[in-house]
């Protein structure tokens, strides 16, 4: 039997997506896309999940786009469905009602690259490698463009794209790429250890605060303010924010419904 080329285990809240294609460095296949889209869909309603961390089997987090794959299947037609997918699946992972935390160890390149930007969150290992070197091979990372400017500055993003130069994990966290970077012996348990702080709020608080999160930053700071602050007199209105008040002014650890 031809072995997943994308495995999910869930413990404590927290489902584990991993990219099983090692052979290929993980790169994205139409077929990893639509597994992973899939199973973030069937993440997206399942109540048991609070927090979902994605890793990369083998040497490498993602390598970015089958090249090979694309190259076998050429036509404008194949490639404008082969962008599009991979912009459902990146869209997928911002609009998840659930925190997405990128666990990235060896390279990620290009729409790998694009696949950690997209989280919400990234822990990096000493030996993680960044890039978006499309300009290299004639192909400029247009789609990976759009969640790299929207996680380092400007000139930061540019330089990456036009130069196609890879980056080292410290760098990275400089940029604001990733969240924090570890011993590549500990980048698991790190990696669980944030996803399980996270998946110990109120799951309905956690929805709520992510998309509101990815709405405002669109907005001006007036609308912005305004729009805020509607969701936060909703929120209030939730069992789990008088839940969480009473649990805090009782001094006890408050009891989530979800509701």
């Amino acid at each position: 039997m031809t072995e997943s080329v994308l495995l999910r285990d869930d413990a404590g809240g927290v489902a584990r997506l991993t990219l099983n294609r090692p052979r290929r460095r993980n790169a994205l296949s139409t077929g990893l896309m639509a597994a992973m889209r899939d199973a973030l869909g069937a993440i997206g309603g399942d109540r048991s999940v609070h927090v979902v961390t994605i890793a990369g089997a083998g040497p490498a987090f993602c390598a970015g786009h089958d090249l090979e794959e694309i190259r076998a299947n050429p036509g404008r037609g194949n490639y404008d469905d082969l962008f599009e997918q991979c912009s459902r699946l990146m869209t997928t992972i911002v609009t998840l009602p659930k925190p997405v935390i990128a666990q990235v160890h060896g390279v990620a390149t290009a729409a790998g690259c694009q696949l950690v930007a997209s989280c919400d969150l990234a822990v990096a290992s000493t030996g993680a490698r960044f890039a978006t070197p499309g300009v290299n091979i004639g192909l400029f990372c247009s789609t990976p463009m759009v969640a790299l400017s929207r996680n380092v500055a400007r000139k930061h993003a540019m330089e990456m794209l036009l130069t196609g130069d890879t980056i080292e994990a410290e760098d990275a966290r400089a940029l604001g790429l990733v969240n924090r970077v570890v011993a590549p012996e500990t980048l698991e348990a790190e990696t669980m250890a944030l996803a399980g702080r996270i998946a110990s709020k109120s799951p309905l608080t956690l929805a709520i605060g992510k998309e509101a999160f990815h709405r405002q930053l669109e907005m001006p700071l007036d609308a912005a303010y305004a729009y805020a602050s509607r969701v936060m007199a909703e929120n209030m209105m939730a069992r789990d924010a008088e839940e969480g008040i009473d649990a805090f002014l009782e001094k006890r650890p408050p009891r989530w419904t979800g509701d």
